[in-house]
């Protein structure tokens, strides 16, 4: 007896494993495997593994015969391999079943088996669905250091400068709306659902950024910071002049100067920017309040070279003050009682991205004991 099933067979699991067991019970088991194509047009993502990496697997697990990759599409794509192989029975998955498959079979004549999804003694039941929910985005954060909103032309038409950011690891679950770029990681994750692909790190941030931003679009551009901030590893500073995109961009990847800045960050999360929160009403650009922030991030970034903790926490905290001098409204109902916690325990603060709630970063001094709200960063190595 021939024995047909049919599916993605992405990211495969135990699940599989057991419905391929019980499937080859009833005979010499056959696999059609949905092609990269036909799985993208269906589920409107990329698979995480190729055809010829998914088609290797299922030919290695002992219950199967043989293994083909469906040749047609849509959701009987299988069809050209099932008339092919000639079963004599069509199985499926409880919830892998429908009126569409059953008719195909009685047409053919080929018996149509519904199978539970049964694991074996000891195993959780398993499901893509269910299993894709459960897998962790390895995506980066970013972290805005010092001289952002300089990445808007209209702040940078008024004096060009610097705005500085660090790639940090997704070693906690941080807030949506909290001012970690997660929109820009939300967009990046339609692309590389699991981590950033080895490729040139710039040119990462440059497809984010034309991928996010609709070149049709008449409003609100997403600066650039938060893709390169993303892309980017170790410690990068990108200089705006007038433009969208920066015309230089530097980046430290020193690991003393890395460790440094990581034993005197910490992030405390406050409460995501509320709904209807504009931090640009009210905002007052001038060439003055434009140099204080440029001036700012140009003295963070010679203190973090050189590993100058005073230094670094004055202009850290300089750049906060420009922020919100240019942005009044970065400064919502709430914030300020978060920044009074901390003021004795902190060097320096500053909200993360544009504000309005969010997190709220703090320099440490020397061998500080951090609380357990605070959060320690891991900046993303490479480069």
């Amino acid at each position: 007896m021939k024995v047909f099933v049919s599916g993605c067979y992405d990211m495969l699991h135990s699940g599989h494993v057991a419905f391929f067991r019980q499937a080859a019970q009833f005979g010499d088991l056959y696999v059609g495997i949905g092609s990269d194509k036909t799985i993208e047009e269906l589920k409107k993502r990329k698979t995480v593994y190729s055809e010829k990496e998914r088609l290797y697997m299922v030919k290695s697990i002992r219950y199967v015969t043989d293994a083909f990759i469906n040749t047609g599409s849509g959701m009987l794509d299988f069809v050209e391999v099932m008339d092919r192989i000639k079963p004599d029975i069509f199985v499926v998955n409880s919830d892998g079943g429908s009126d569409i498959k059953r008719q195909l079979c009685e047409s053919r004549g080929i018996k149509y088996i519904v199978l539970d999804r049964i694991p074996d003694e000891g195993l959780a039941a398993r499901s893509t669905t269910a299993l894709r929910g459960e897998v962790k985005s390895h995506l980066p954060y970013r972290v805005d250091i010092a001289g952002t909103w300089i990445d808007q032309p209209y702040v940078s038409e008024h004096g060009a400068g610097w705005a500085i950011t660090a790639s940090i690891e997704p070693n906690h679950e941080f807030m949506e709306r909290g001012g970690m770029s997660t929109s820009t990681r939300n967009t990046a994750r339609k692309i590389w659902p699991y981590e950033l692909p080895p490729y040139n790190e710039e040119m990462l941030a440059r497809l984010i950024f034309c991928f996010e931003n609709d070149p049709e679009n008449t409003g609100h551009i997403s600066g650039a910071q938060d893709a390169i901030g993303i892309c980017m590893s170790g410690i990068t500073r990108h200089y705006y002049e007038g433009h969208f995109w920066p015309s230089r961009i530097e980046s430290i990847h020193d690991e003393e100067t890395l460790s440094w800045l990581e034993d005197h960050l910490a992030i405390v999360p406050m409460f995501p920017r509320r709904p209807g929160c504009s931090v640009v009403d009210g905002k007052d650009i001038t060439p003055e309040k434009v140099h204080a922030l440029t001036s700012a991030a140009e003295r963070c970034w010679e203190a973090i070279r050189h590993r100058d903790l005073p230094a670094f926490a004055e202009a850290y905290l300089a750049s906060f003050e420009a922020q919100t001098s240019l942005f009044p409204a970065m400064m919502q109902p709430g914030v300020a009682e978060f920044i009074e916690k901390y003021k004795n325990v902190a060097l320096a603060w500053k909200m993360l991205g544009a504000g309005g709630g969010g997190h709220l970063m703090l320099v440490l001094p020397d061998g500080a004991k951090r609380s357990p709200e605070m959060l320690d960063i891991k900046i993303r190595r490479g480069g």
